[in-house]
Formats: structure tokens, C-alpha cells, sequence
């Protein structure tokens, strides 16, 4: 696949909305009650992307002109030594495609991961085997935290 990488731009906000409410609703809604699904799916509209992209580094993949994947990557909580990789999503379909394993390229390029000692990512259920297999450990067990998520993390 020929997928381009380029940042995110507000246009772009609709079309991230919805391959991540694709993405919860045909993938992650495996690993999590209809209940949690439909209350992160609502986070992530178009204003929620915004408003990650207003304080992460954000990038999309394309394919003709079409968004096919999107991960972003922010400082952790203000850290300069620790950044957080955050809304990491590809088209369901192409899944198992590479398109993934880009994106987490790309941000391990950014300037917030390269500047990082330690990077965490709060992945699903869904995403944790993905982010081992690219060298990210489990910073708490493999067990979901409060928020259903699985806390790991790379040192640098």
C-alpha cells in the first residue's frame, strides 16, 4: 500500500472522528462493554479530535485522499522527559497491513518521542498485543487500569 504520512490539518477532524468510531464499534467493541464504547466513541467526535490535536503532535495516513490511519503523540502531562502516544487508529479493514506499524514510526520520529527517556501509551485490550510486538512493555500488568486501559511503556 502506497499510504502517505503527512500531520493532521482541521479538516481533517470529521473524517479521524469517524475511522475511530469505526474502529471502537467493529474492533474494540470485542474487548469492551457497549456501554464503554458508545461513551469513548462520543469523546472522540470531531471536536475531541480537535482538541487532542491542539496539544499532540497528530498524523494521518492517507491513500488516495482517503484517511486510512491516524496516531498522535504529546508530552506527558507537560513532562520534557516522558510523552504520551495517543488516538492510534487504522481502518479496520487494513488491519495487519503495516499501516500500524507506520504510524508508530512516525511518531517515534517526532520530536516529543525523541526528546522522551520514557514514552507510555494508554492502549485497549484490543491494541496491547499490537504495541508489545513494538517493543512497548507493560508498565502494571496486563490488567486494565479504571479506565479499561492497559498501561505500557518504552524506555529510551
Amino acid at each position: 500500500m502506497n499510504a502517505t504520512v503527512r500531520r493532521f490539518q482541521q479538516k481533517d477532524a470529521e473524517a479521524v472522528a469517524a475511522l475511530i468510531r469505526r474502529n471502537l464499534l467493529e474492533v474494540n467493541s470485542r474487548d469492551y462493554s457497549p456501554e464503554s464504547i458508545r461513551e469513548i466513541a462520543e469523546s472522540h467526535d470531531a471536536q475531541g479530535v480537535l482538541r487532542t490535536a491542539s496539544y499532540a503532535h497528530m498524523y494521518v495516513l492517507t491513500e488516495g485522499g482517503e484517511i486510512v490511519g491516524v496516531g498522535a503523540i504529546s508530552s506527558f502531562w507537560g513532562s520534557q522527559t516522558e510523552s504520551i502516544l495517543l488516538t492510534i487508529f487504522v481502518k479496520p479493514e487494513l488491519h495487519g497491513q503495516g499501516l500500524g506499524t507506520r504510524i508508530i514510526r512516525t511518531l517515534e520520529g517526532d520530536e516529543l518521542f525523541l526528546r522522551a527517556s520514557r514514552i507510555e501509551i494508554p492502549a485497549s485490550i484490543t491494541g496491547a498485543p499490537f504495541y508489545e510486538k513494538m517493543g512497548y512493555g507493560y508498565k502494571n500488568g496486563k490488567v486494565p487500569d479504571d479506565e479499561g486501559f492497559i498501561r505500557m511503556e518504552k524506555f529510551r
